[in-house]
């Protein structure tokens, strides 16, 4: 039997487009002949057509599934805009992140594409991904992907910038935490409270806006300075920590104070846009 090395399911994968382990049962088939493979494969309905090696999947969109005892948001990618819009694309989309938070033995998107599809009985989601390549001819990636054990809620924003925000909690307000995931993809905070700051970073923001103090008027006492500055201070944090960001439904009050008001502590978040990751399909597919 010849042996089919990791090397040769590689080369296929990135021509096909599909799973290393329809590939490596190509191989197989085939006695390890790349061009047999391929016609095995186009004979079995599997491929239709070779991938471009300049094939990029810069768009997409984020699946994310939240049922509040668990939650998980997974990156699929596409090449086109127009593809993002259909309704198995995203159907699919969706199950891949339902799927990948049920099934917490899964931990890679090979894994995850050899699972059963929870919206077509008796396929797994890789064959419905398959199917979708071999009809509408576009590479189809999962890109990154997030599962929360606990209780979380999500956000998808699907207009000029696709992103996407899943939220992890204590407490049990759903509409408050879809509020707070909201506010995220609005308002791209890099950390979730400020001690979460590099300090450098803070240190060096409090030297600038000491300088800037001490220029409006020397005369002042350097702890009324400091006392200024310690007050500006709280805008840069604002900027950066979720939950000093006023909030953009209630400017009036903190995301902290909003979320505590409703029953709620944010825990952590993530938040992904598509497109800052965009690499040629060959490179990074994890599908």
């Amino acid at each position: 039997m010849t042996a089919i090395t990791a090397g040769a399911v590689k080369a296929l994968r990135e021509k096909t487009g599909l799973p290393m382990m329809e590939c490596k049962k190509a191989l197989a088939e085939s006695s390890g002949d790349e061009d047999k493979a391929i016609l095995w494969l186009r004979e079995n309905g599997k491929v239709k057509m070779l991938n471009r090696t300049d094939r990029v999947t810069e768009f997409g969109r984020l699946g994310i599934f939240t049922d509040g005892e668990k939650g998980a948001m997974v990156e699929f990618k596409c090449e086109s805009a127009p593809v993002t819009q259909l309704e198995e694309f995203i159907a699919l989309s969706d199950d891949l992140a339902k799927v990948y938070a049920e099934t917490p033995s899964v931990t890679n998107a090979e894994e995850l594409l050899a699972q059963p599809s929870t919206i077509k009985e008796g396929t797994t989601l890789g064959e419905l991904k398959d199917d979708m390549f071999n009809r509408i001819r576009e590479v189809f990636n999962i890109g990154r992907m997030v599962r929360v054990e606990g209780a979380t809620g999500g956000y998808s924003h699907n207009s000029s910038t696709v992103s996407g925000v899943l939220v992890e909690v204590e407490g049990n307000n759903a509409e408050a935490v879809r509020d707070v995931a909201m506010h995220i993809a609005a308002m791209s905070p890099a950390v979730l409270s400020k001690d979460e700051i590099d300090p450098a970073l803070v240190e060096k923001e409090r030297s600038i806006l000491k300088a800037a103090a001490m220029n409006e008027d020397s005369s002042k006492p350097e702890n009324i300075i400091d006392k200024m500055v310690e007050g500006r201070l709280r805008n840069f944090y604002a900027q950066v920590a979720l939950l000093e960001q006023p909030f953009v439904k209630e400017p009036k009050q903190t995301v902290s104070k909003y979320a505590e008001e409703n029953g709620v502590k944010i825990k952590n978040f993530t938040h992904w846009v598509i497109g800052d990751d965009a690499v040629p399909a060959e490179e990074g597919s994890e599908s």
